[in-house]
C-alpha cells in the first residue's frame, strides 16, 4: 500500500492566474458595478417599459444584509448562553 502526506500542499492548477491581471480585473468589475448603479439612478432607464434602477436595489439588499447580520449575532449570543447555562 502506498502512503502518501495529506498534508502536502498540491497545485490544483498547472497554470494559475497572474496576481495583477486578478487585482486590475477587479477594480475593473468594482468600477463597472457603481458606475453602472450611478447611471441608472441618475437617468430615466427603461429595459422592456421597466424602469431600472440599480443603485437603489443594491440599497435594498444591503438593508437586508444588515438585517439578517443583526439576526444571526443574536442567535449567537442566545446559543453561546445557552451553552453557558449548561456549565
Amino acid at each position: 500500500m502506498h502512503n502518501q502526506n495529506l498534508f502536502k500542499e498540491k497545485i490544483a492548477y498547472k497554470y494559475t492566474m497572474n496576481k495583477w491581471f486578478e487585482l486590475l480585473m477587479g477594480l475593473v468589475l468594482i468600477n463597472g458595478a457603481v458606475l453602472v448603479g450611478w447611471w441608472t439612478s441618475s437617468q430615466a432607464v427603461t429595459i422592456f417599459g421597466k424602469s431600472v434602477n440599480f443603485l437603489n436595489s443594491a440599497w435594498i439588499v444591503f438593508q437586508g444584509g444588515i438585517f439578517w447580520f443583526v439576526v444571526m449575532i443574536g442567535l449567537l449570543f442566545i446559543m453561546l448562553g445557552i451553552s453557558d447555562l449548561k456549565e
